[in-house]
């Protein structure tokens, strides 16, 4: 009896997958609905981030399989491109929230100026303490902004965009973990400032979470990932040669 016909069979099948752009798809989707799976089990506990476990299993997938990354892409593109109008439709969340956005303005403004500046300064600080070179430092300036932006502004100064994305996902993953315990120990009880906060410093990661808690502290992490994302992209170019400067 030939036992290798089975396996012959089954290598055959995954060269012609490997080959299609949905193999990126189907593996985003079922990593996902995996991790979603894990993160129920364990009653939505943050140390369980779906995104942290989805990452994950992609990343040993296509490292068994020695699957380059650019074959993976042509068929996760696909939900990549979904990032922009999800994106958009944070909007209508938001509208809902008009009244009360109105009346904290003023306060929202300064957040948005101390929060972000904060997360530029104390990364490129810090990173300089540790004797990091200047395409690092330039790749995790703008790590609090989302994705899209802070690989064009890291581009843009000089920084490593694949780095700034890698440094953007893991500041959204602690965020999404550990928002809740840091601002219960800071007794911020706001629904509005929670939420706020948590988009500012985590952007979409963290504004997914908040959505998770209600509508409202999404509506407010979605205004904060929105504006920080703006603001980084005109303050890092401007600020980080200042900051080089002086360190």
């Amino acid at each position: 009896m030939n036992t290798t016909l089975p396996f012959a069979k089954l290598d055959a099948i995954w060269v012609y997958l490997a080959a299609s752009p949905l193999l990126g798809l189907t593996l985003t989707l079922v990593a996902y609905l995996i991790a979603l799976n894990v993160y129920a089990r364990a009653k939505h506990n943050p140390l369980a981030n779906p995104v942290l476990i989805a990452v994950a299993i992609v990343v040993v997938a296509l490292k068994i399989t020695d699957t380059p990354y650019r074959t993976y892409f042509e068929g996760a593109q696909f939900v990549h491109f979904l990032l922009g109008p999800a994106t958009v439709a944070l909007a209508l969340p938001l509208y809902r929230q008009w009244n009360k956005l109105r009346r904290t303005a003023l306060p929202l403004i300064g957040g948005l100026v101390a929060g972000s500046l904060t997360a530029i300064v104390s990364a490129v600080g810090i990173a300089k303490l540790f004797g990091a070179t200047h395409q690092t430092l330039a790749s995790i300036a703008p790590k609090s902004a989302t994705t899209p932006i802070a690989m064009a502004v890291a581009d843009k100064v000089g920084g490593i965009p694949s780095l700034t994305a890698v440094l953007v996902i893991s500041t959204g993953v602690f965020g999404a973990v550990t928002a809740r315990w840091i601002l219960n120990l800071l007794r911020v009880r706001e629904t509005e400032v929670r939420g706020f906060a948590i988009g500012v410093a985590s952007h979409g990661i963290g504004t997914a979470r908040a959505f998770q808690v209600s509508e409202e502290m999404g509506a407010f992490a979605g205004l904060g990932m929105g504006l920080n994302g703006v603001f980084t992209a005109f303050v890092v170019p401007l600020l980080l040669p200042t900051l080089l400067g002086w360190l």
